[in-house]
């Protein structure tokens, strides 16, 4: 009833809208006008785009957390680690040949029970290769020094992690299930596993990714050119916009 409240063809209510992929659903449900709909960018904070001297924060971080020019760090970043796919992650890294997966490492950052997945690292043998952290204030940081972020989540309606790292030059691995995903196609800043999900996809996609250091570099660039050109800040500027223009 609530719901109908909103979106039932006879209302005029104005909805504005974060996952664009809804509304289709919603029209299809309850007939709602398309022109009630009101599309917003996603509203990402500008400091998670890479500043001037990135470079050196990088440097700074891979000191503190003794990783070598030869390691590879995989970043996981968010709450819920199971909807998350932290266990399509864990299966990924432990498929990599052992000569990658040796020089591989992930952090994980987010609030959830660790235990089960533990668990799982032990069960795959990556002990030692993977840290699990409870949130903090410092992500942008992890965003520089990373490699790649991984996140493979099994459902997420937007998913504001992929465009974080994709304004701070990091290359990202995710799955068609998060709303924001058609941004890393679009700023060709990484690769997308398709729908229906397939475990050796993301496999595959790992290891191609992690190995292939050019391509790597590329979709950097690519993710800081459309940072410069996207619309991706102005969430609460155009909502505000949208809101004021219906007041008396």
């Amino acid at each position: 009833a609530a719901e109908k409240a909103v979106f039932g063809i006879e209302n005029q209510t104005r909805i504005l809208l974060i996952a664009h992929q809804q509304q289709p659903i919603f029209m299809r449900y309850y007939a709602t006008p398309a022109e009630r709909f009101h599309p917003l960018p996603p509203g990402i904070l500008p400091d998670r785009r890479a500043p001037a001297n990135a470079a050196e924060i990088r440097c700074a971080f891979r000191r503190e957390f003794c990783l070598s020019d030869q390691n590879l760090l995989l970043l996981q970043i968010g709450s819920g680690f199971k909807t998350k796919g932290l266990d399509r992650s864990l299966q990924a890294m432990a498929d990599l040949p052992a000569a990658i997966k040796k020089r591989t490492r992930l952090m994980v950052i987010g609030q959830d029970n660790p235990k089960p997945f533990a668990r799982l690292i032990r069960h795959l043998e990556l002990e030692g290769q993977v840290d699990i952290l409870p949130g903090r204030d410092d992500i942008p940081r992890f965003l520089l020094g990373a490699d790649l972020l991984i996140h493979p989540a099994y459902h997420e309606n937007s998913c504001t992690v992929l465009l974080e790292a994709v304004v701070a030059g990091l290359p990202v691995l995710t799955s068609a299930a998060c709303g924001y995903a058609h941004y890393i196609e679009e700023a060709n800043a990484g690769r997308v596993v398709p729908l229906p999900f397939t475990q050796e996809t993301l496999n595959t996609f790992l290891y191609e990714m992690l190995t292939d250091n050019m391509a790597r570099e590329a979709w950097r660039k690519n993710g800081l050119a459309f940072a410069d050109r996207a619309d991706l800040y102005g969430l609460h500027e155009r909502a505000a916009d949208i809101i004021l223009s219906e007041s008396p």
